[in-house]
């Protein structure tokens, strides 16, 4: 991964921007095409007591997805996502989120990424399909969150 700017939009995302007190926060780590990141879900995230929204689950499956498509090189956008939701999200517990592109068919990217307990208990998993951004928008975007350096 290259150095983000310092002034770079993704300081804000909403997954995984260290400057949104509102976000998640969520520290990616690349394994090759694998990421995993860690994250808390907060109270303010909460749907039923003591449980995170069902929406902050499906927000961080896909910034997992979209981090898996970024360490493939791709910049891609979510065109589907189906969410299996199998045991409620605690809140105030460390959770760990991973993805992978599972299939490339030209500018459809297909993944698969899933959140878990620290203690390997599966919570929920989402499958998506992601389409690649036009070369000339890959490229604006390029530059306008990492700068000239950045891969493509």
């Amino acid at each position: 991964m290259t150095q983000d700017l310092d002034d770079s939009p993704r300081h804000w995302c909403f997954g995984c921007g260290e400057r949104n007190t509102e976000g998640l926060g969520i520290r990616f780590e690349v394994d090759g095409g694998r990421v995993e990141g860690r994250f808390t879900p907060r109270y303010s995230h909460q749907g039923y007591p003591g449980v995170a929204h069902g929406g902050i689950a499906a927000a961080a499956l896909d910034e997992a997805l979209g981090w898996a498509m970024y360490a493939i090189g791709a910049w891609a956008m979510t065109a589907r996502m189906e969410v299996k939701y199998r045991k409620p999200v605690p809140l105030d517990a460390e959770l760990v989120v991973t993805a992978a592109v599972t299939r490339e068919r030209g500018r459809m990217l297909e993944g698969f990424a899933e959140i878990r307990s620290l203690s390997g208990e599966r919570l929920s998993e989402a499958k998506a399909l992601f389409v690649r951004l036009p070369e000339g928008r890959a490229r604006e975007l390029q530059r306008f969150f990492v700068g000239e350096t950045a891969r493509t």
